[in-house]
């Protein structure tokens, strides 16, 4: 399974909070279980595309398929959904802009089905195993496909699900029978390696899926704010300016880091009353980025914005990083202070966490802090950032 990442940042304000973007009223729904559509092997897949014939138009079809799924914001993966319903098509692409293949791999493995189950080889129904598998969240993933020469083909193999570093690997010998080794992470950058593992951040809209969506945000982090939102004077907007992970939490075969930034805030704030001001709670953001396993170790330019208007009213924010691993939901639950006419007024904060996770850093940012390091990097357990007041 590739892990997530998840960033929550719960601002205090006194005044025009609510301009925190994408309001999210129903967090809740990120932390759901998937439905139950992993009827299949991970092993059995990786076995099964092992002994297709596969040539060099699949091998360009995978490959640009997972070259536009990190391109569009994902990892490097090729999901069955897309194989089978639209050959050569990225996570987050326009399926019906995708080029036409003469054999896509999808023809090669529903033959492989359906030959090797009407030889008797297993009591599987070859159409149910068929759609299974295109109905499942199983994908392709290739690291560190950016160095593939082009034509050697891959070794493949699985996510044993148990955090391991090594695993078996299945090629075609020069024999033509199919061969095993045991394959780590270093081989992966040496030759092509396919892991079959589980999606799970396709259901999601990567930021630059977002931004593409609002050109006036720019197209990786090349413009921090959007057109025509020039702030009041007095009014600065913090962004989270980089960031950078030291190292990986989960194995190699799992895939990519997914990052989420949650921001609560007190929507829309205009209260003018003690009264109104007690009829306010916080809502919750969020946008997703996905870290490869190449950039770990490397800056990456991120210029989102965390607080619109940081108002001279605004006292601290509460900051949690945790990595995803699952579990029984459960939640950080804290509180946020609204002063008005020298008098604090608490909100009560619950950010979503699941029983597994590990929590790389939560606690409380202050004023004075965010102002002292402005545009400084800040050392956040394993995870550098770089937040700047603009």
């Amino acid at each position: 399974m590739m892990k997530q990442w998840i960033a929550g940042a719960l601002c205090t304000a006194g005044a025009l909070l609510g301009a925190c973007e994408k309001l999210d009223h129903a967090p809740e729904k990120y932390l759901q279980d998937p439905p139950p559509t992993r009827r299949i092997s991970l092993e059995e897949v990786a076995e099964l595309l092992s002994t297709l014939p596969i040539g060099p138009e699949q091998l360009s079809e995978v490959h640009g398929a997972v070259t536009s799924s990190e391109g569009n914001g994902y990892d490097s993966e090729y999901r069955m959904t897309e194989i089978f319903a639209s050959p050569g098509a990225g996570v987050g692409d326009d399926a019906a802009a995708t080029k036409a293949w003469t054999t896509p791999l999808r023809d090669l493995i529903r033959s492989a089905v359906l030959s090797r189950t009407k030889a008797g080889e297993d009591g599987t129904d070859p159409e149910a195993f068929l759609e299974a598998l295109s109905g499942s969240d199983a994908q392709i993933y290739w690291p560190y496909a950016a160095s593939w020469d082009g034509s050697e083909a891959p070794l493949v193999t699985f996510d044993p699900g148990d955090n391991s570093e090594k695993n078996i690997a299945y090629y075609r010998g020069a024999d033509g029978q199919i061969a095993e080794m045991v394959v780590d992470e270093q081989t992966a950058r040496q030759r092509p390696v396919w892991v079959v593992n589980w999606n799970d951040d396709a259901a999601y809209k990567s930021l630059e899926l977002l931004r593409r969506e609002d050109p006036s945000w720019g197209s990786g982090g090349e413009i921090l704010l959007k057109s025509g939102t020039a702030s009041e004077e007095g009014i600065r907007t913090l962004i989270l300016r980089s960031f950078r992970a030291n190292r990986n939490y989960d194995s190699w075969l799992s895939g990519a880091s997914e990052f989420w930034v949650k921001i609560g805030a007190v929507e829309d704030f205009k209260a003018s009353t003690e009264a109104e001001l007690l009829l306010y709670q916080p809502s919750i953001t969020d946008f997703m980025v996905v870290v490869r396993r190449d950039q770990v170790g490397t800056e990456i330019p991120f210029n989102a914005v965390l607080v619109s208007e940081w108002t001279e009213s605004l006292s601290s924010c509460a900051f949690m990083m945790i990595e995803d691993d699952g579990g029984t939901q459960t939640s950080w639950k804290c509180s946020a202070t609204v002063k008005y006419n020298s008098k604090a007024y608490g909100f009560d904060l619950e950010i979503p966490l699941r029983t597994r996770d590990d929590i790389v850093w939560r606690g409380a940012l202050s004023r004075s802090y965010i102002e002292r390091f402005n545009g400084e990097t800040g050392h956040f357990g394993d995870v550098d950032l770089v937040l700047e007041l603009i």
